[in-house]
């Protein structure tokens, strides 16, 4: 099987990350006022799955899945950990379902061109995803997504 390898990878990772941001903005048009979960749905597919694991000021942790399954409590898939830094407006995939996330597989900080090809792969992989959901017109309607009050 053929894959993408750029010669200027972490350029390209970088221009990935910036991609995922916007296109997880419009996936989920009402992501930073969403306080915990959130369902998408699309005609036909089966519902993606928001969950938000960690806010910060300048960060947002999410948990982005579909459910493949009417229970919730059965496996979802490709269960991607995505951290979107704000101020960047960057969303870097940390972890999928499949692989831990870079931090357990490589302890030796030295192993940067392995540390960089693992990042690439995971990245890459949300991007064609994202694309996907996009083209399947996934909505994160009002109804579904819990918001901060506004006092």
């Amino acid at each position: 099987m053929s894959q993408l390898n750029p010669v200027n990878k972490s350029f390209c990772l970088e221009q990935v990350c910036a991609a995922n941001y916007q296109k997880i903005l419009c996936l989920i048009p009402n992501l930073l006022d969403c306080l915990d979960t959130a369902t998408g749905r699309a005609k036909g597919a089966s519902t993606l799955h928001l969950e938000i694991l960690e806010r910060s000021p300048y960060t947002l942790t999410i948990l982005l899945s579909h459910s493949f399954k009417k229970n919730l409590e059965e496996f979802m898939e490709p269960a991607v950990t995505i951290r979107l830094y704000l101020d960047l407006q960057l969303a870097e995939a940390i972890s999928d379902h499949s692989r831990a996330a870079v931090t357990r597989v490589y302890k030796n900080p030295g192993l940067s061109l392995e540390i960089m090809n693992y990042k690439w792969r995971l990245n890459y992989f949300l991007q064609k995803w994202l694309e996907h959901c996009l083209n399947k017109n996934y909505r994160f309607s009002a109804e579904t997504i819990e918001t901060i009050a506004i006092a």
